[in-house]
């Protein structure tokens, strides 16, 4: 564990990329921000997608901290570390893409959501440290037809969630798809604390601080489309 210190794309890969592997289909306000819909299928059978990547492989999900995310934890007195392959570069948290699919549908027929799949970041996360208690959030899964970001904890090594919802993704905010060389990067996702989250780290640390739909950060995704 590690502390923190201070060439071109088809449509149909594109389209994917642009709605859902920055979880993009929800839409931000200014205060309170709710998430996509996480509506079942609407449609009698299954229809065929749009297009899919059937296996997702790098690059990764970084995150850019928040200043008052980071005053937060300093007011109560939480230390951040990385864990595993996730690193620290420029106030950003990276976390490898280590695996996951997506599908696209058409998003003017009736099937819903019309992005499936999910975006995998196994062996990575960060750690919150106060005293000698160390909570740990890792392995990380997006669910770009909900726009949720889910992930196991533990406290002192001991398991306590596994694969519960930790953030909740808003992309109201969302950049336009940029390429570099054969990378798809999207960015300006926000990424909140979720209740769940919320209330485990309160009981964990003993405080009330840490509030539903905190802000953490922004979410930038680069994804190798090769």
């Amino acid at each position: 564990m590690r502390t923190f210190t201070k060439a071109t794309i088809g449509f149909a890969s594109a389209g994917i990329l642009i709605a859902g592997l920055a979880g993009c289909s929800a839409e931000a306000t200014t205060s309170s921000p709710a998430p996509a819909a996480s509506s079942s299928s609407s449609a009698d059978a299954t229809p065929t997608p749009l297009a899919s990547i059937p296996s997702l492989s790098g690059v990764d999900t970084a995150v850019l901290l928040d200043a008052d995310f980071g005053a937060a934890l300093t007011s109560l007195g939480l230390n951040a570390g990385t864990v595993g392959t996730a690193t620290l570069e420029e106030g950003s948290l990276h976390f490898p893409i280590t695996g996951g699919n997506v599908d696209y549908y058409d998003p003017a027929e009736d099937y819903r959501p019309y992005v499936q799949g999910s975006i995998e970041h196994e062996g990575s996360g960060f750690s919150l440290t106060a005293g000698d208690i160390v909570v740990e959030l890792t392995n990380f899964t997006i669910d770009p037809g909900t726009s949720e970001l889910f992930g196991d904890v533990s406290v002192n090594g001991e398991s306590a969630a596994n694969q519960e919802l930790l953030f909740d993704l808003y992309g109201g905010t969302l950049k336009p798809l940029e390429m570099d060389g054969d990378n798809a990067i999207l960015a300006g996702t926000t990424v909140h604390i979720s209740s769940v989250a919320a209330g485990l780290l309160n009981s964990t640390f003993s405080t009330d601080a840490v509030t539903d739909q905190m802000l953490v950060g922004i979410a930038t995704i680069t994804a190798a489309t090769k």
